[in-house]
C-alpha cells in the first residue's frame, strides 16, 4: 500500500498494476484520501488506471472499484469521465441511477452522454424486470424517450437512446422504432434494427429479415443479431449464407444467431464452422454451439454425465425405497386409468374450467330447444 499512495500522492501517476488490486473496497477514510490525490494525478495516467481497473474488475468480480469510477464521473477530463461510466456498466446500485442522470442531463459533450446512455440501458433491464422502483423506471424511461424524439438533439445521442428504450415494454417503444426505422440517416435505421431485436417483440420478424442482405455491413450485422434475439427459423437459411458474408463481424453475428435460434439445420453449419480455415470463425461457431446447446440441447450435453451424482446403489440399504411388491397392485385394475389421469397437469386450468361451462350451456340450450 505504501507505494501505491507514493505513487499518488508524491509522484501523481497511476500506480504499478500489481498494487491497483489494493483500491478495490476502500474503506471511508481510505477513499476520502484518494479523492484528495486524484485530481493531481496526469490526465493521462487517470484515464489508463481507469481502464485497468475496468478489466481488473471483469477478470475478478471480486474487485470492487465502483467508489473510484463514481468519483471519476465529476473528473474535468471528458475521457476519464467516459471512463468512469463505463466501469460502472455491471454496477446494480439504484443509488447510482440519480447520478447518471443528473450527469446525462447536465453533460455537453455527446461522446460522454452515449457512454452515459448506453450504461443506463442495464438501469432499463433492471426495471423492465421489477428491480426498480417503478417511480425511478417511470423517470429513466420518461427521459430516454424525451431525448430520442428531440430534433435538437445530437443523432448518435437519440439513436443511442432509443437502443437502451427498448428493453422497456412501454406503451410508445413500437411507434418510436417503426419512425426510426423510416429515418433518412442510416444510422437511425441500423439502431431501430437493434432496437426490435432487444424489444423480444415478434412483429418485427419480417422486417429484420429484409435487412440481411442490406448493402451496408453494419446493417448486415444487426439484422443477423436481431434474427437471433427473435428465435427467426425462418431466417436460418439466409443466415447460413451470411455465415459467408465478405464481413468477419456479419459472419460471427450470423453463425451466434444460428445458436440462438436452434435446430438440426443450424447445428450442422455450426459444426462445419468448427473447422473452418479463420480462428475466429472456429471459435464463434464453438461459442455459438454452446449456446445451441444450453438453450436447446439437454443438460447432460452442455454439463456433462452427471457422473458424481449419488445413486440408489450409493446409499445403505436402509435408506434405500421400497421395492413394490405384486399384491401392492392387488385390486387395483379398475384404479389404473384414475391414477394416470391424475397424473397430469395442465399449464392452464381455466380453459379447462371455461370448456366445462360452455359444455354445460350447450346442454342446457338443447334442453331447452326439446322444451
Amino acid at each position: 500500500m505504501e507505494a501505491l499512495w507514493r505513487a499518488l500522492e508524491q509522484e501523481h501517476v497511476a500506480p504499478r498494476a500489481v498494487d491497483l488490486p489494493h483500491l478495490s473496497g476502500l474503506d471511508a477514510e481510505e477513499l476520502r484520501r484518494f479523492e484528495r490525490a486524484w485530481p493531481a494525478v496526469q490526465r493521462a495516467e487517470r484515464r489508463r488506471m481507469l481502464q485497468t481497473l475496468a478489466q481488473l474488475a471483469e477478470d475478478d468480480f471480486e474487485m470492487d472499484f465502483n467508489a473510484i469510477f463514481r468519483l471519476a464521473l465529476r473528473d474535468e477530463d471528458p475521457d476519464v469521465r467516459i471512463a468512469g461510466v463505463e466501469g460502472l456498466w455491471e454496477d446494480d446500485d439504484v443509488l447510482l441511477l440519480p447520478d447518471l442522470l443528473r450527469l446525462l442531463l447536465d453533460e455537453t459533450l455527446p461522446e460522454v452522454r452515449v457512454a452515459v446512455i448506453q450504461c443506463l440501458a442495464h438501469f432499463v433491464l433492471l426495471g423492465e424486470t421489477r428491480k426498480l422502483p417503478p417511480q425511478s423506471f417511470r423517470q429513466l424511461c420518461q427521459v430516454l424517450s424525451l431525448i430520442h424524439q428531440n430534433p435538437l438533439e445530437n443523432l448518435e445521442v437519440r439513436r443511442r437512446a432509443l437502443e437502451s428504450l427498448a428493453y422497456a415494454s412501454v406503451a410508445e417503444l413500437p411507434a418510436l422504432i417503426q419512425a426510426a426505422y423510416l429515418h433518412p440517416a442510416e444510422a437511425m435505421q441500423i439502431s431501430a434494427v437493434f432496437a426490435m431485436g432487444r424489444s423480444a417483440d415478434l412483429r418485427w420478424r419480417e422486417m429484420v429479415m429484409r435487412q440481411l442482405h442490406h448493402p451496408s455491413p453494419a446493417m448486415r450485422y444487426e439484422a443477423a443479431r436481431a434474427c437471433g434475439e427473435l428465435a427467426t427459423r425462418d431466417a436460418v437459411p439466409e443466415l447460413i449464407e451470411l455465415a459467408d458474408d465478405v464481413d468477419l463481424e456479419v459472419q460471427e453475428a450470423a453463425l451466434w444467431a444460428l445458436g440462438q435460434i436452434g435446430g438440426d439445420l443450424a447445428r450442422l453449419t455450426l459444426e462445419r464452422y468448427l473447422k473452418a480455415e479463420s480462428e475466429a470463425l472456429r471459435l464463434a461457431a464453438d461459442e455459438a454451439l454452446q449456446e445451441l446447446e444450453f438453450m436447446h440441447g439437454s443438460l447432460d450435453t452442455f454439463f456433462g454425465p452427471p457422473e458424481d451424482l449419488i445413486t440408489e446403489s450409493d446409499l445403505p440399504w436402509d435408506f434405500r425405497p421400497r421395492q413394490p411388491a405384486a399384491e401392492d397392485f392387488a385390486g387395483d385394475e379398475d384404479e389404473g386409468d384414475e391414477d394416470e389421469g391424475a397424473a397430469l397437469w395442465f399449464e392452464d386450468e381455466d380453459e379447462f374450467e371455461d370448456d366445462d361451462e360452455d359444455a354445460a350451456d350447450d346442454e342446457y340450450d338443447e334442453e331447452d330447444a326439446d322444451d
